[in-house]
């Protein structure tokens, strides 16, 4: 059978010869302000809505595309058969940053025959990245045809579409490749397309290549033909069903490593030839969590090979592209000599991720990007699932309560979104990809695990997942799912069904409604009057208290159905009960001490002790911690230091609850109660409030002395004991406690002595490299070994300890690289400038730097990206003056001016606004504690 490509270009040549031309040659896209039709060729565009019709729907793409890697070019030969629903002139469809040459429409049949193909006008809109293709008569509905677009276009310098990357050899050599990124709106960019979730369809891909590249995309390749010139064409498998985010292909010259999973899937993992040897890990974490999931889901990968591939640039973590995933390189590789216990983790939850994206994601999709979080929530939460199962040592469910802990902080402010939320431009798309859809989908996921129990949960996603395989999904088609698994035995008069507790009083959906379709997270006020439990549900917000004006309005019309847990003082058992009501009333069998809700953390909910409540709590701790599990312990710090950003309880006694810690036992917990001392030790420092920055330095390091002093500087011990021991001894070290000093000096001495040949203990590189970093000498050799390190852990490692110079000239050097983007790659650029912004010397230049160049930035990034967003949080959340937060109201406003408009932004002047109150609040509280514990 003759190529795609050579057959569509006879095809093409025959049909010129029978048609004239109507002015489309050399069409290049024009912008236009207009947002509802725009002129094109001197007529309007014919549809005004973001979204496309559904009058024609794709059925089948067979795309050919040449990227040459020397003009960073590329041309490409699509032929798209169509299905014609309603009668239409127009076939509407995606495009962005294309030059089309041609397009033609032919009946479905008529491919190889003579007979001359009809031209299709193109107009275009540009402001709606949407071309339409107007045919000479009306398309009837029940037809089918084909359409064949020539077009071709530049290799992206960002982040997006079809886009060029580099990476340097061990030689010095810099060479390009070429690779994808569609997630969520650029397949537009590589290809004209109906670039939308719902349009699901058939790829048949084709790539032209140098001898000297491979080629890899979706699915298996099944041949190679041999061009004339010495090109290569390499034509792959035809798709499974699916979305046009999912398609991709990569022109390479990287190596891998093979092996196959026990159903018989060839799992691969490519990296550029120098970092070969860090693949192994990947490839037997994606074996065995592939082999996982097709257990858990109890459905077959659908695809004959999986390929993992490094990518040398790339903005988010990963993108789960079926059968073809691409990471950035640290979340892929792993290093056994600099790689530290945090970074496996990383890699394995990152791994996890992207191959639960098979199922939920790729295998069923959400139908539109507001359910976003039916794919990432997902993932999120089979992080934990898959994890949790197959590596038990790497004790990732500790690090889950993290996950709900970062989405409370987001989802406590006023302007947090619903999980499911409305989002109709590409602008407005990507900022869906954030916290609240990741994290707090996650978290709810966990809770109705919890309360459905693991068997009945399990059974209904497996029913959801067979049901809509190929399809896409809704909010209530999950909810749907999950009710219909239980058998009729198992469903009350109502039809309601019973779960192994007790029968639900409403639908799985009208619970889950609650927790989906507003924003916000519920506060449970406990009181606790002799054995009766008086409850009480508001909307926990921070910054924004009681007393306050608007307090009344922002709690108006928010409640839940909240599955509580508790326990109390006389009984182990777990006991449950669905509060849907703003009160309500328990009755214990006696009078208790102490009563614990929301057990192991395991719903989405604040709660509060009212009364003496907190008070029998601290008492139990400092008598026998233990009576409390350790993620309860957690629970309960993080709990009593939200309720003070809430108003609801005094720095006092969130205060007091930490004194026992000295005698904890578990390192999730130290390092839970550390993290809130050091936020507020940096918090002291940025505002250079010297006398109680001094004091926090002596109490943790007087408090927490004996647990520091006892640990090593090794890799040795358990996951846990190894990443408390990076925080721990960093700690330290940014105390300037001097035995950590004295050693992280010798050891960065000895390293430096042998020409950066010394393998240090990996869980220590950061903190022997940041306490290195300070002396001169030290600093310029870090940037060296930076530059030639082979190891995207260890680089890491060396940029973050770079960041904490307080030389200014050095920090501003290294924005400059970052801008540069060669020796610190534009991909790190958002991190760096993080990282720069958390050093106090650097947290005016980061900003300033922010404020000069937003334009350059904005030619680096695209305006809602996770990198846009990084940058604009981390370089202004942390302030805590009114001066701050009026000039970062000006810079915003002026961002507006220009069509800038972020919901980050909202978020950022809320957390700033939060960090006034809070301090204006508890400075002195926090200042005389200390003195009084000292």
């Amino acid at each position: 059978m003759a190529s795609l490509c050579r057959l569509c270009s006879l095809v093409l040549v025959l049909q010129l010869l029978h048609i004239y031309s109507l002015g489309i040659y050399g069409f290049k896209h024009q912008t236009s302000k207009d947002n509802v039709t725009s002129p094109t060729n001197g007529k309007l565009f014919p549809w005004n809505k973001m979204r496309l019709p559904d009058m024609i729907v794709p059925i089948q793409y067979d795309l050919c595309v040449h990227p040459n890697l020397t003009t960073v070019r590329f041309t490409g030969l699509e032929r798209i058969e169509i299905f014609v629903r309603e009668n239409t002139r127009f076939i509407i469809l995606h495009s962005k940053d294309l030059e089309i040459t041609s397009a033609v429409l032919l009946p479905k049949d008529d491919l190889g025959s003579s007979k001359p193909g009809k031209q299709l006008q193109v107009l275009e809109h540009s402001a709606h990245e949407q071309i339409a293709l107007q045919a000479p008569e009306v398309l009837t509905a029940g037809q089918r045809f084909l359409v064949v677009i020539e077009f071709h276009g530049r290799l992206a310098d960002g982040f997006d579409g079809f886009y060029k990357s580099t990476y340097k050899t061990r030689d010095g050599e810099t060479r390009i490749i070429a690779t994808t990124d569609f997630e969520p709106t650029s397949a537009r960019m590589a290809f004209p397309c109906f670039d939308e979730p719902s349009f699901k369809a058939n790829f048949a891909i084709t790539i032209r290549r140098e001898r000297k590249h491979i080629a890899l995309s979706n699915m298996p390749k099944i041949k190679t033909i041999e061009l004339e010139g010495g090109l290569l064409e390499d034509h792959f498998d035809v798709t499974v069903k699916m979305s046009t985010y999912l398609v991709a292909y990569i022109v390479c010259d990287f190596k891998s490593v093979q092996a196959t999973t026990s159903s018989g899937i060839k799992v691969s993992i490519y990296a550029s030839p120098d970092k070969w040897s860090q693949t192994h890990y990947a490839l037997e974490a994606a074996v065995k969590l592939l082999e996982f999931y097709e257990k858990y889901f109890d459905i077959s990968f659908p695809l004959p090979k999986l390929d993992l591939v490094a990518i040398p640039d790339f903005q988010s973590g990963a993108m789960e592209n079926w059968g073809l995933i691409t990471y950035r390189e640290t979340s892929l590789l792993y290093d056994p000599k600099t790689s530290s216990a945090f970074d496996k983790l990383w890699v394995t939850k990152v791994i996890g991720h992207e191959l639960a994206h098979q199922w939920f994601g790729n295998l069923v999709t959400m139908e539109w990007w507001n359910d976003i979080w039916l794919n990432e929530g997902f993932a999120r939460f089979m992080e934990l699932v898959s994890v949790s199962a197959m590596y038990s040592e790497l004790q990732i469910e500790d690090y889950f309560l993290n996950v709900c802990f970062g989405a409370i902080a987001r989802d406590s402010l006023n302007s947090s979104h619903p999980i499911s939320n409305p989002a109709e431009t590409p602008t407005q798309i990507k900022e869906m990809f954030d916290t609240v859809s990741y994290d707090k989908g996650a978290c709810i996921l966990k809770m109705l695990q919890n309360f459905l129990s693991e068997a009945v949960f399990r059974k209904g996603l497996i029913h959801y997942l067979k049901k809509y395989s190929y399809r896409n999904a809704k909010n209530n088609d999950l909810w749907n799912s999950m009710a219909n698994t239980c058998s009729e035995s198992d469903f009350s008069s109502g039809n309601f069904c019973y779960t192994a507790f007790r029968p639900l009083s409403s639908t799985i959906e009208e619970m889950m409604n609650t927790w989906t379709l507003q924003k916000g997270i519920p506060l449970v006020l406990v009181k606790c009057e002799g054995n009766t439990l008086s409850l009480r549900q508001v909307r926990f917000l921070k910054g924004v208290f009681e007393e306050d004006p608007e307090w009344a309005n922002l709690q108006s019309r928010y409640f839940w159905h909240i599955p509580l847990t508790y326990v109390t003082s006389s009984s182990n058992t777990v006991h449950r009960h669905i509060l849907k009501t703003k009160t309500d009333t328990l009755e214990l069998e006696g009078e208790v001490a102490w009563v614990k809700f929301n057990v192991d953390m395991n719903g989405y909910y604040i709660v509060h002790y009212e009364e003496n409540g907190w008070d029998n709590i601290i008492k139990v701790l400092d008598q026998n911690h233990t009576l409390f599990s350790h993620k309860d312990r957690v629970n309960l710090i993080h709990n009593a230091f939200q309720l003070v950003s809430g108003g609801r309880l005094s720095l006092d006694k969130a205060l007091d609850l930490t004194r026992y810690l000295r005698r904890e036992s578990s390192n999730v917990v130290l390092l839970q109660g550390l993290g809130y001392l050091e936020m507020f030790y940096h918090m002291m420092e940025r505002r250079n409030i010297s006398d109680v920055t001094e004091n926090l330095k002596r109490y943790i390091l007087q408090h927490f002395k004996l647990v520091i002093d006892r640990q090593t500087w090794s890799d040795e011990g358990s996951v846990s004991d190894r990443i408390l021991r990076s925080d721990l001894l960093g700690l330290a070290c940014k105390l300037q406690y001097p035995p950590c000093i004295q050693k992280a000096n010798e050891l960065f001495s000895k390293w430096m002595g042998s020409g950066g040949m010394l393998n240090l203990p990996a869980d220590v590189l950061k903190t022997v490299y940041s306490v290195g970093a300070q002396k001169i000498a030290g600093w310029n050799y870090l940037l060296k070994q930076y530059s030639l390190s082979m190891s995207g852990a260890e680089k890491n490692k060396i940029l973050y300890a770079l960041t904490t110079s307080k030389d200014c000239e050095k920090l501003t050097k290294l924005i400059e690289l970052g801008m540069e983007g060669e020796v610190i790659k534009t991909q790190d650029l958002a991190a760096l400038l993080h990282a720069v912004a958390r050093n106090p010397e650097g947290q005016g230049l980061a900003w300033n730097f922010v404020r000069k160049n937003w334009n350059k930035l904005l030619k680096k990034f695209e305006l809602a990206s996770f990198s846009i967003r990084t940058i604009i949080v981390g370089t202004t959340s942390h302030f805590s003056s009114k001066d701050k937060l009026e000039e970062v109201k000006h810079f915003f406003r002026s961002l507006e001016d220009q069509g800038s408009q972020l919901k980050i932004t909202e978020v950022v002047l809320e957390t700033i606004t939060k960090n006034i109150r809070w301090l204006k609040r508890n400075l002195n509280s926090l200042r005389n504690w200390l003195l009084n514990n000292l």
